[in-house]
């Protein structure tokens, strides 16, 4: 992609220069290996463009007609694998002119009037990164769809919460599975923040100036599904802060999808054996014969290394840029795409995991009740029936737990007398709250892990997704 006015070697523009440069600035200079990816889009906006030239009297009726034709049989060559890509040509646009003016003659050349190249990328990618952020998003409530599967098998079932992974208190297995639906859903709501911030269209800034011809932007922009035009021409060629926001968000997706990963990487150990993952989203080792190796969420966890790659390398082609148009934002793209690509594969492998993997009920129940994870439900019931001040109560309990270990039990094998050689006042009642599902069972505060609370969630987010 280039400015109109940049050095090159296609003789479509070459009229202000006597010789062509060499094969090492050919090949510096081209795009078409990557940019191709924009095809579809480029000519999605010449059609639009050629039919408002034809509204506004810029060209007739009938060369628009030609182009439009043209374009239509140069996309099906594309699509077939048919169309030959140059690069001397140097990007897909100048490619696509060129075979137009093969297919039908000089109407091709009147299609770039009141556009530059430096419009038409813009619009290009604005209309490729809008896409692949609409995929993204249909990925992420995927996985959303099958964490609420997850959620609802489990809404009861017990299991460890962690702090610094060690035990803390005992929670839901739907309540965990709800907590990445949280996540999810607020990256999905970034995503469609982003593309409300990117659907104004850039075609018509022109180089960068505008155009003396009169044309109609918000025909096109109407024509190509945009909101509004876009209101600065400067700006709409020479900001990238559209594909920015979409690596945004995808680095803050992906961070999301590898904590998932690494969760199931443990969980799915034989120290854990809180998850089987499918043999679909498994691997064995090639010299013991025993291992099913979690690939897909070791790879998934690596991913974002990528994203957030692409994320810093833009950053870094712009930061620097005046305005408006500057070669250097050929650079934009490569990793834009490679992001998009490895976010939408990541968020694939992670709902066939999700939804595949079987959760070890018994398992989870075991280890929830180790680790004294009913500690804090003792400490509230001395502050509830005895009074005490949260402090004081969490003394008290941290005397019994220092007792129960030293002993090598667990807080409900203390006997009552036990319990009274810390506390006097203590009653029997307060075995009631020392096993793991009646602790879960009284976290019934607005998004807590009480089984009504996530069914009440998992309601939520049913009737959100549709």
């Amino acid at each position: 992609m280039t400015d109109d006015k940049s050095s090159g070697s296609n003789a479509m523009w070459g009229g202000r220069f006597a010789s062509g440069p060499d094969a090492i600035m050919e090949a510096i200079n081209a795009s078409i290996d990557f940019d191709k990816r924009l095809a579809r889009q480029d000519i999605e906006g010449s059609r639009a463009h050629a039919a408002m030239l034809a509204a506004t009297g810029i060209i007739s009726t009938a060369d628009a007609e030609a182009i439009r034709a043209g374009l239509e049989t140069i996309l099906a060559e594309i699509e077939s694998g048919r169309f030959q890509f140059s690069t001397g040509l140097e990007d897909i646009h100048m490619n696509v002119e060129a075979r137009l003016r093969e297919l039908i003659g000089d109407a091709a050349g009147r299609l770039h009037t009141a556009r530059s190249r430096n419009d038409q990328v813009a619009t290009d990618f604005r209309l490729w990164v809008r896409d692949q952020t609409d995929a993204a998003i249909a990925g992420i409530e995927a996985v959303q769809r099958a964490l609420l599967e997850q959620a609802e098998a489990g809404a009861d079932w017990v299991m460890p919460g962690f702090t610094h992974l060690q035990v803390a208190q005992p929670v839901t297995w739907g309540h965990h599975m709800m907590a990445y639906v949280e996540m999810l859903g607020r990256d999905a709501g970034r995503f469609c923040d982003a593309r409300a911030r990117m659907n104004e269209c850039p075609l018509g800034a022109a180089a960068l100036a505008g155009t003396s011809f009169p044309i109609d932007r918000e025909m096109t922009a109407r024509a190509l599904g945009f909101d509004r035009p876009a209101a600065n021409s400067l700006d709409a060629v020479s900001d990238r802060d559209f594909a920015l926001e979409f690596l945004a968000a995808a680095a803050i997706t992906a961070m999301h999808l590898s904590r998932l990963s690494e969760e199931l990487v443990i969980w799915s150990s034989a120290q854990f054996r809180f998850v089987t993952l499918s043999d679909r989203f498994s691997t064995g080792s090639s010299i013991m014969p025993q291992k099913k190796n979690p690939d897909a969420a070791e790879l998934i966890r690596a991913k974002i290394g990528r994203i957030l790659g692409a994320l810093v390398a833009l950053f870094t082609v712009m930061k620097g840029l005046p305005l408006a148009y500057s070669k250097d934002m050929q650079e934009d793209k490569e990793q834009v795409f490679d992001a998009a690509d490895t976010l939408l594969l990541s968020l694939a492998a992670m709902e066939g995991m999700v939804r595949d993997m079987t959760a070890n009920r018994e398992a989870l129940e075991a280890a929830a009740a180790a680790g004294f994870s009913t500690a804090t439900d003792l400490a509230d019931w001395l502050v509830r029936r005895l009074g005490l001040p949260f402090r004081d109560a969490h003394h008290v309990t941290g005397a019994l737990v220092r007792m129960a270990e030293e002993r090598g039990v667990d807080l409900a094998d203390l006997s009552l007398a036990d319990m009274q050689t810390v506390h006097p006042d203590i009653t029997e009642e307060v075995f009631s709250v020392l096993g793991v599902r009646n602790s879960v069972e009284s976290r019934t505060s607005y998004g807590g892990t009480a089984p009504s609370r996530v069914r009440e969630q998992i309601a939520r987010w049913r009737e959100r997704l549709g």
